[in-house]
């Protein structure tokens, strides 16, 4: 039971990812809880919709992107879970002809709630551990860091 939880989690923060580079934002209400409160170091939201519309301040005025996680760390409490991973984030221009790009590198950490539907977050903040390029690559709606 307890590395079908793992496989679930897991799965949830790989279709995190895949909701951003898709532009998916319906999908994130498979991800995070209704009451998600979201700490990226520099904001701190609560509620699912603020969260959705603080993360499309950056992405909406960007180019493709790809979100990589890795390392992948689960912890388990009946049901609650805790989780850390990797976070590998490459974001290029709108204008496909401007060559600058930005990346991100840090750190998800999630606590999770069993419901209904399955494994939600609803606590998450992240840690930038270094960044490269330039955040002009997220267009005007992001806020420099």
């Amino acid at each position: 039971m307890a590395s079908d939880d793992r496989a679930q989690i897991t799965e949830v923060l790989d279709r995190y990812a895949e909701a951003l580079d898709l532009r998916r934002w319906e999908v994130l209400e498979s991800v995070f809880a209704p009451e998600i409160a979201f700490d990226s170091g520099e904001w701190v939201v609560r509620g699912r919709p603020e969260v959705i519309a603080q993360i499309r301040t950056y992405l909406d005025g960007c180019g493709p992107t790809q979100h990589l996680l890795g390392n992948y760390r689960v912890e388990l409490d009946g049901d609650r879970a805790r989780s850390r991973v990797y976070v590998r984030a490459f974001h290029a221009c709108k204008d496909r002809s401007d060559p600058r790009v930005y990346e991100m590198g840090g750190e998800y950490a999630d606590e999770f709630r069993r419901t209904p539907a399955g494994w939600r977050s609803v606590k998450r903040s992240l840690r930038v551990l270094f960044e490269v390029g330039t955040r002009e690559v997220l267009g005007m709606s992001a806020a420099p860091r």
